[in-house]
């Protein structure tokens, strides 16, 4: 028997519902992430996972529902570069728990650059003379 099992890619649309649903189940369970989501943005989330869902099915499948612009919503928020690694680390670990292959690796890039960009550009609203 081998020692490791071997994992689907993310293909269909099922994947991107399983992926997200299993990365918020952990967002929601983090004592860092959870607050910010449930209490601070108070997200509604019947509403939210289906516009994540759209958001990452545009991105992995090219299907281009998803119509928004995601980092307004984030400026507000009480979050530095500690919450966006937090996320980053739960988002790819769910990846890796649950598929491998080019569209799981693409996944986790597309997230780092999403955390990374949106970590810069809060930081920068916030203190506009910083230097970098």
């Amino acid at each position: 028997m081998p020692d490791s099992q071997i994992l689907p890619d993310i293909q269909t649309e099922a994947d991107i519902k399983r992926l997200i649903d299993t990365f918020y189940d952990k967002v929601n369970a983090d004592e860092l992430l959870g607050p910010i989501f449930n209490t601070v943005a108070q997200v509604h989330w019947p509403a939210h996972l289906p516009t994540m869902y759209d958001f990452w099915s545009s991105l992995l499948l090219g299907t281009s529902r998803y119509r928004g612009r995601p980092f307004p919503k984030h400026m507000a928020l009480p979050v530095d570069i500690t919450h966006f690694e937090r996320w980053l680390a739960l988002f790819t670990g769910t990846v890796r728990e649950n598929f491998e292959g080019p569209k799981a690796d693409e996944a986790c890039v597309k997230a780092g650059n999403i955390a990374r960009m949106f970590e810069y550009r809060i930081r920068q609203a916030r203190n506009p003379l910083a230097i970098l």
